[in-house]
C-alpha cells in the first residue's frame, strides 16, 4: 500500500485545516488508517484511525471533538478535518496503514507540516 498525505500548511490558532491521505495499491478495505503526528523533540503521536471497511474511527484524547477522520470511497482518500486548532498541534503529521488483524502500521506516506500560529 502506498501512501501520499497532503494539505498541511500554516493556520492561526482556532483555524482549521483539512489533511488528506490518497491510499493505493493493495485491497484497501482490508486496512485500517492512521493519522500521527510529530513535534520538534517529541515522540511520535497517535491522532485517531480508521477502519476502512465499516468507518469505525477511534480518536486520541488530545484530539477528541476537535479533529474528525472521514473517508471518500471513490477517492481511495481519508481526511482528518482539524478544527480549533491550537498551537500545540503543530506537527509533521502522517497516515499510516496496517491490515485489520495487526497491531502494526506497516506502511507510512511523508508528513505534511501543519504550523499553527498564536
Amino acid at each position: 500500500v502506498q501512501l501520499q498525505a497532503s494539505g498541511g500548511g500554516l493556520v492561526q490558532a482556532g483555524g482549521s485545516l483539512r489533511l488528506s491521505c490518497v491510499a493505493s495499491g493493495g485491497t484497501i478495505s482490508s486496512y485500517v488508517i492512521g493519522w500521527f503526528r510529530q513535534a520538534p523533540g517529541k515522540e511520535r503521536e497517535f491522532v485517531g484511525h480508521m477502519r476502512w471497511n465499516d468507518g469505525n474511527t477511534v480518536y486520541s484524547g488530545s484530539v477528541k471533538g476537535r479533529f474528525t477522520i472521514s473517508r471518500d470511497n471513490a477517492k481511495n482518500t481519508v481526511y482528518l478535518q482539524m478544527n480549533s486548532l491550537k498551537p500545540e498541534d503543530t506537527a509533521v503529521y502522517c497516515c499510516a496503514a496496517k491490515t485489520q488483524w495487526s497491531n502494526w502500521y506497516a506502511y507510512w506516506g511523508q508528513g505534511t507540516l501543519v504550523t499553527v500560529s498564536s
